[in-house]
């Protein structure tokens, strides 16, 4: 596989220093009193990424704010680096909570002890999903997933579910070899999307929730573009709990999330295509099970994310 790629690299130094590190409301320290819902004096929740950070912090502050005020405890919201900057702090306990991506948290439960307890509902109460996706150039000869090899194609980030290997399956499933493909990692979901709109690369993978954030905003039209290929629906972002931690202090987590109003989530929502956003809802492994499968068919591990 020829590939480029924009990634930096990783340590575990760089997610104090590079990330946007928040306290939620006004009244956060980390002095407060440890408690059940507060066991540590504070509670540290990482974000994966998956869109730009001055867009998800806002987002995150009012369901940070929402849970600090349930748990009587500050709640500390970072976007990492990274997808494997996140399982890194939360395997060196300098998380209690992070969202990961689908693919992601396969490596964090192994790698972390990560636990998935909730995730982002739909209006009628159900897991709400998202789908990968190749597109086109309108007018393009790249007609379907077969006709890629000998041309470039732009991926988001490695590890990424939607970005990197849901769109290396479907190489294969087409009996396209990697190697035959130029793939691009352009460092994340916005950008694959704009080197395929400064016909930069022959296609790029778009999922489903950049794309309703680009065309809200008006910097992707649909019309000029042909979807090539896309996957089955993916079960959107779990937030997980570390599972060392007591079981009183993960009930209350889990059912804080569970009774955040729709309104509170509904901004993150929109970066997940979930609109209109329901309650969060309660998941398990068993929800991410086709996840967990992806991983072992394509035979990845950590060193992938």
């Amino acid at each position: 596989m020829k590939t480029t790629t924009h990634r930096t690299g990783l340590a575990l130094a760089a997610l104090a220093t590079t990330v946007s590190l928040l306290t939620a409301g006004c009244g956060g320290s980390s002095s407060a009193e440890k408690s059940a819902t507060c066991p540590g004096g504070q509670v540290r929740f990482g974000v994966e990424p998956y869109e730009d950070p001055e867009k998800l912090t806002p987002a995150y502050e009012a369901v940070a704010g929402a849970l600090e005020k349930a748990l009587d405890c500050p709640v500390e919201v970072t976007i990492v680096e990274d997808y494997s900057a996140e399982v890194l702090a939360m395997a060196n306990d300098q998380l209690e909570l992070g969202q990961f991506g689908p693919l992601g948290y396969v490596f964090a439960s192994d790698k972390a002890d990560a636990e998935a307890i909730a995730s982002f509902g739909t209006a009628d109460g159900e897991v709400s999903t998202y789908t990968a996706g190749i597109w086109v150039p309108k007018g393009s000869d790249l007609a379907e997933v077969g006709a890629l090899a000998g041309h470039s194609l732009a991926l988001g980030s490695v590890g990424s579910t939607s970005g990197d290997a849901l769109p290396r399956e479907a190489l294969a499933e087409a009996d396209v070899a990697e190697d035959d493909v130029e793939i691009e990692y352009a460092g994340g979901h916005p950008e694959a999307l704009l080197a395929l709109t400064n016909g930069k690369v022959d296609a790029a993978q778009i999922n489903s929730q950049t794309l309703a954030t680009a065309v809200a905003e008006g910097t992707f039209n649909p019309d000029e573009y042909t979807q090539i290929w896309t996957s089955e629906p993916i079960p959107n972002d779990p937030i997980t709990i570390r599972g060392d931690l007591p079981d009183e202090f993960k009930d209350a987590v889990t059912d804080a999330l569970l009774n955040l109003p729709p309104e509170t989530v509904g901004e993150v929502g929109q970066y997940l295509d979930v609109t209109p956003p329901g309650p969060m809802v309660a998941v398990t492994d068993d929800t991410y099970e086709p996840l967990f499968t992806l991983a072992s068919t394509l035979g990845l591990t950590e060193d992938d994310v």
